[in-house]
């Protein structure tokens, strides 16, 4: 395998921007299906969207992955969910692929979820061409998504195409570096025509060719100075600079076309194979297994040790999938490697090429490529090697769940089912969680949104047939304190023998709103006043507080701990002795901090008819929302607002009764703000109630 023959790339976008319907477009063109299929309307469903509830739902759940050929370059695909409440799915994929493509509406433009993939793609580090798809809808309008990706993205937008024609009237593409029209002709467009630019639109071209030379030349002197000494300029040299450029991830060349028309498909896979990095063109780094803080960078080498992170699980009827990502190294059917989080040795009995539900059986993989393995027991994130202790790859963020609710089997035999889908829920996805409600003992599942919790419970009734009643979605609070509180506590006991004896000074202080910790613990002790070996004991005392709060029971975030002075008995002292001293002097010392509930604030993005924009604005208000921004673009009008969680329960009906079924909305996690006084106290009212009737 030639490696700088292989691209690793994902498809990622807003709900309904058209991804897989393009994934579909890029099978067929590359002739690895022969017949297109639709997402929606009729027939079995795109290929890639696999589930019967994708078919069903028209949506994409899980992230589904193939391989197509196209110009001599092996592209491993990967195409996502768009939904915030699968955001997991898009954080893996682009936490291995070395290049994506972000899809965006010619209507929507930049929307809410277009943003959360923008900020993943840049944690990842990851190269990226820009689509602007679905040119053919009324309202599309390319030069306004274009400014949007540079406002709301801030990123270095530059178009390498313009449209020929839109809404109806979309005939083709104009191609800016070879200034050429390209035309999609047959049944399905699969015949790209290039013919020199109608007459209509050559003056247009003329100016965005020279708008894009004059942002290329930013990345390269020698453009520069062909441009200002107005000397001709190779198309080679243009595509080195786009792909240096977008390399070093500085630029986002910007397509168009649409894919549901079969238009402007075939050229943003020419892109792909030009510009995006091969596995050689990308740098991976590892971090050394005993000495985490010194890094090396891996080689895309078939010869050096084997490098490979398990980064999406799957249960199926033959047994744990488990995608990976080879960095380093190969890895050989019947072998045995070793897990370093576990330092276990694991036989990969069998390896496996994907394309979306159906595998190829492969003996070797190599460097560069996206595999699965069958029958290893890992967890996402996990780092295989062929060495012992050899190194870790850092691992893909988590987003914490927002949602609970409680679920149980109608029928107690179906406990044991309900048990192993649970299990296997939370091997497969992170986000999802399970926990058993100490009071009343129920199993609460928690995860990013209602329809994250919605498909899990129709999963578990249709692959594991198991009736379950759920309860009424709960929300995470926060508890978190509003002011410093000095603090001091004495840990006394004398029974007979030796005795307890603990006692501890120091002071809690609010962490800043913006802090990325939700704990933190500092030793200013000096002199030796609490011996060393005792430190560790009060600070896991303290964390052992954090898991429930005094107001009503929840966890406690935004607090620094800071540990002073205090005192210790020779014989009485001891680990569990400062331990106790620390939970009871933290719990009374934080209800000295006047703490307050904190709740889960929406960023809602609401897209109505323009008629309907009072009404929706009025009910957004009546949930607590705080209306950041309205836009009207023709008859569309989209509101952004910042809601409770709380308050956005059933809130899909009630919108499409408000709007006679034509409004959509969509909604992502956006931060904890204090709950106001009076819903704190119905709250706190509430948790009393339900731990009343519990204890009964």
């Amino acid at each position: 395998m030639d490696l700088a023959n292989v691209r690793n790339m994902g498809i990622s976008a807003h709900i309904d921007s058209g991804k897989t319907t393009l994934s579909e477009r890029i099978l067929f063109y590359a002739g690895r299906i022969h017949r297109i299929q639709e997402v929606k309307g009729g027939g079995d469903g795109a290929t890639m969207d696999y589930m019967d509830l994708e078919r069903e739902r028209g949506i994409t759940i899980t992230s589904a992955a193939t391989s197509v050929h196209w110009n001599d370059c092996d592209i491993n695909l990967i195409d996502t969910p768009g939904h915030v409440d699968f955001t997991v799915e898009v954080e893996r994929s682009l936490r291995v692929l070395d290049g994506a493509i972000l899809v965006l509406c010619a209507v929507g433009g930049v929307q809410s979820q277009s943003m959360t993939v923008d900020r993943q793609m840049k944690r990842y580090k990851v190269p990226r061409l820009a689509f602007i798809n679905k040119m053919d809808r009324t309202g599309a309008n390319f030069d306004r998504v274009v400014k949007q990706l540079r406002d709301k993205l801030g990123c270095d937008a530059i178009p390498l195409q313009i449209p020929i024609g839109k809404e109806d009237y979309l005939e083709g593409v104009i191609d800016l570096i070879a200034m050429e029209a390209v035309y999609f002709d047959g049944e399905n467009g699969e015949t790209a025509r290039r013919e020199k630019i109608p007459e209509s639109l050559a003056a247009a071209a003329a100016e965005a060719r020279h708008v894009m030379l004059e942002a290329l030349a930013m990345y390269s002197d020698s453009l520069m100075e062909k441009l200002l000494s107005e000397l001709p300029v190779s198309d080679d040299e243009i595509h080195a600079v786009v792909k240096q450029a977008v390399q070093n991830q500085s630029a986002t060349p910007v397509f168009c076309g649409s894919a549901y028309k079969n238009k402007g498909v075939q050229t943003l896979l020419d892109a792909v194979v030009r510009y995006l990095p091969s596995p050689l063109e990308r740098k991976i780094i590892a971090k050394k297994w005993d000495k985490p803080d010194e890094a090396f960078d891996l080689e895309p080498v078939s010869k050096k040790p084997l490098v490979a992170m398990a980064f999406k699980i799957v249960d199926d009827p033959y047994g744990q999938l488990t995608f990976m990502r080879l960095y380093q190294g190969t890895i050989t059917k019947g072998e045995a490697y070793i897990n370093q989080r576990t330092s276990q040795k694991q036989r990969f009995s069998r390896i496996v090429k994907m394309h979306a539900d159906k595998r190829a059986e492969i003996d070797i993989a190599e460097a560069g490529d996206i595999v699965a393995v069958i029958g290893v027991d890992a967890a996402s994130g996990d780092t295989y090697a062929s060495e012992q202790k050899y190194c870790t790859l850092e691992s893909m963020f988590i987003a914490e769940p927002v949602i609970k609710m409680a679920i149980t089997p109608t029928n107690r035999d179906g406990l044991d089912r309900l048990s192993k889908a649970l299990q296997r829920f939370t091997r497969e996805d992170p986000t999802f969680r399970v926990a058993t409600d100490e009071e009343t003992g129920e199993t609460l599942i928690a995860g990013m949104g209602e329809l994250h919790l919605d498909i899990y419970v129709e999963r578990i009734k249709r692959e594991f047939k198991v009736e379950v009643e759920v309860g009424a979605p709960k929300v995470s609070y926060r508890e978190a304190p509003t002011r410093a509180t000095e603090y001091e506590y004495k840990h006394k006991k004398q029974t007979g023998g030796s005795g307890q004896f603990a006692h501890i000074i120091g002071r809690l202080d609010p962490l800043p709103d913006d802090s990325p910790e939700t704990f933190i613990f500092e030793n200013a002790v000096i002199g030796g006043r609490v011996p060393k070996e005792y430190i560790p004991s009060v600070e896991k005392g303290f964390r052992a507080s954090l898991s429930k709060g005094p107001i009503a029971g929840f966890p406690i975030v935004g607090v620094q701990a800071t540990l002073s002075d205090g005192s210790y008995h020779d014989v009485d002292s001891s680990d569990m002795a400062f331990q106790i001293c620390a939970r009871a002097g933290f719990r009374e010392a934080f209800l000295a901090t006047k703490p307050v509930l904190l709740e889960p604030i929406m960023k809602m993005e609401v897209e109505v008819p323009a008629d309907f924009q009072g009404p929706v604005t009025g009910e957004l208000n009546k949930r607590r929302g705080l209306i950041v921004s309205t836009e009207t673009v023709g008859n569309t009008s989209t509101i952004v607002a910042e809601v409770p969680l709380a308050e956005t329960f059933g809130y899909s009906t009630d919108l499409r009764s408000m709007t006679q079924g034509q409004g959509v909305f969509t909604m992502e996690f956006s931060k904890y703000r204090p709950t106001p006084g009076n819903i704190q106290k119905e709250i706190v009212e509430e948790k009393r109630k339900a731990d009343l009737l519990a204890a009964k």
